[in-house]
């Protein structure tokens, strides 16, 4: 229950921006280019945290890392309140991106510690739903207060916080509700070993199929030139890179697409909390379904990846979203879409916890994760420019490295909207299952 808090703060604290940016976009004088460089600024941030959070989460332990990721995001969130432009803004997410990627690595590094391979799929999919759980309240929590007239009802408010009264309160309610999610984690959490409630027995069934089960001794900690010769780390890496971007669009660009798109404005775009709910029931789907197929005798991999296969044969879907005539089937089209992606993560992230031995798992896990964000700033580029007439000159060393690499890319998709990026998500997961499954990722001890 403790890791489904810290999600749900998570992605409540992430989602605010993407819940408000029409409002906040207003105020701060922002459009798409610069929205998008905001979200690239988090994104960074977020793949550097994810290379140094799993190593800091090896060496302090679960409890002490994760306590110290969640009280700098909460508080980078609460001061993302002062912001005053782009550049502000985009140093405050950036702030944010070092701290929420670290809660990844821990959450998954408590699941190896505290629960056996056919349960651990299950695990991940309840404390993913409190992400998905999360990024559905957060518009409930944060649209009210960005549209309150403070001016009328609380001048002497209005006048502390300055314009956007109301957005601004949204960032600072919701990051001091991590600082008081840290008291009941320092006082509760123990590894299974230092926990009075664990029996002998429970304890040897937690320990009894994990990576280091098998030697006299536990393995020791994968070095750095291990993880980055590691066929497996390589593929599930890539993996991520591929499909992680699906959801990042869902929660960095849906709003936006349902906004200019299908005309809802900013106290309609509450309807997206269908879109989480989707995803937190594909996180449990998906971890329920890996985890039965272990109980009828199959391998943890094996049984991931069919999972896995089933959801990357929903994604070809996609483009229904945006040709679709009615918001209704747009929304039912992109619920399936979301559901199939989750459920496809929580295996994807599972078998990183099935192949790595714990002492290791949170360097490796935040290697993996890296991919993911690397994808995430490939989308939110290509998407930047998809919905944009007229490709700006770069500006900033971000900007100009993207198009330094992907400027024909670029320029290729650009003013072309929405639609075109519905297509690529059509083929990104099965992509990426048929090179797990051409790579060998079957075979438990590959490297």
């Amino acid at each position: 229950m403790l890791l489904f808090g810290a999600a749900i703060l998570n992605y409540v604290d992430r989602q605010t921006l993407s819940a408000l940016a029409p409002t906040i976009q207003r105020d701060l004088a922002m459009n798409d280019r610069d929205y998008a460089d905001v979200l690239n600024l988090f994104l960074v941030a977020y793949t550097i945290a994810y290379l140094i959070s799993g190593r800091v989460t090896d060496v302090l332990g679960t409890r002490a890392g994760m306590a110290l990721f969640v009280c700098w995001w909460s508080l980078s969130n609460a001061l993302t309140a002062a912001a005053g432009g782009v550049r502000s803004l985009g140093a405050f997410r950036f702030a944010l991106g070092l701290g929420e990627a670290g809660i990844w690595p821990a959450a998954s590094k408590a699941v190896s510690e505290w629960f056996p391979a056919r349960e651990r799929a299950l695990a991940i999919g309840l404390y993913t739903m409190g992400a998905t759980v999360g990024a559905t309240i957060a518009p409930y929590l944060v649209i009210p207060l960005a549209v309150w007239p403070f001016a009328e009802n609380a001048p002497w408010l209005a006048h502390l916080l300055g314009p956007g009264a109301g957005w601004r309160l949204a960032f600072i309610l919701t990051g001091l509700a991590g600082l008081v999610w840290l008291v009941p984690w320092l006082l509760l959490y123990r590894e299974p070993r230092e926990s009075s409630h664990v029996t002998d027995d429970e304890l040897r069934l937690i320990t009894a199929d994990s990576a280091t089960a098998t030697t006299a001794a536990p393995e020791p900690p994968w070095t750095w030139r291990r993880i980055l010769s590691s066929r497996v780390v390589w593929l599930l890496l890539l993996a991520r890179l591929i499909t992680d971007p699906v959801w990042y669009f869902f929660q960095f660009w849906f709003a936006k697409y349902l906004h200019a798109e299908r005309g809802l404005d900013q106290g309609h775009l509450t309807i997206t909390w269908v879109i989480y709910a989707a995803a937190g029931a594909g996180s449990l789907f998906g971890g329920w379904a890996s985890g039965w197929l272990i109980r009828r005798g199959g391998a943890a991999v094996d049984s991931r990846l069919r999972v896995m296969l089933v959801s990357a044969l929903l994604l070809p879907l996609s483009p229904l979203v945006a040709s679709t005539s009615g918001l209704t089937a747009s929304l039912v089209f992109a619920t399936a879409i979301v559901a199939a992606a989750l459920a496809w993560l929580i295996n994807l992230t599972a078998l990183v916890v099935d192949l790595v031995p714990v002492r290791s798992l949170g360097t490796v896990f935040g290697v993996v994760a890296a991919g993911s964000t690397i994808g995430g700033l490939v989308m939110n580029s290509l998407v930047a420019v998809m919905v944009t007439e007229q490709l700006a000159a770069p500006v900033g060393f971000l900007d100009r490295a993207v198009h330094a690499v992907s400027g024909p890319l670029l320029q290729s998709v650009q003013g072309q909207g929405y639609g075109r990026w519905f297509w690529v998500m059509a083929f990104l997961h099965p992509l990426a299952w048929l090179m797990l499954r051409a790579g060998g990722l079957t075979r438990r001890h590959a490297r």
